[in-house]
């Protein structure tokens, strides 16, 4: 037995580990994006939480959760919160989608969409 016996097996890694470790572009979460939207329109009508809750009739820290995307709200819920603000539930799902793409894109652009980027020059 050699003098590195401690009843503990040597492991030797199959793959190199990387000195710095390169962190992978997160993805944002809907419930984020969606609570982005609610909250940037009701700051926009200069409307309080409390405002927006009664006359969604949602109860005020529920709102507040689904604001700060701490809760996934229902369909139900988001249609209740939109109207109480004048807009539809497509209204605050399409503001939702345009957000969520203009965000994925900035945090990371894949290789291939990288390389079909055309650029023409005017004559």
């Amino acid at each position: 037995m050699s003098s590195h016996a401690t009843g503990r097996a040597r492991v030797i890694p199959l793959r190199p580990v990387p000195a710095t470790p390169v962190p992978a572009a997160k993805e944002p979460l809907w419930r984020d994006v969606v609570g982005d939207v609610l909250r940037r329109e009701r700051l926009a009508q200069k409307r309080t939480l409390k405002d927006v809750s009664e006359a969604a009739r949602i109860s005020m820290p529920y709102l507040s959760e689904v604001e700060r995307g701490r809760k996934e709200a229902s369909s139900e819920v988001l249609g209740a919160a939109a109207r109480s603000l004048g807009l539809g539930l497509a209204d605050v799902l399409s503001l939702a989608q345009g957000e969520l793409a203009r965000r994925s894109t900035s945090s990371r652009m894949s290789p291939v969409r990288a390389s079909t980027v055309e650029v023409r020059l005017a004559a």
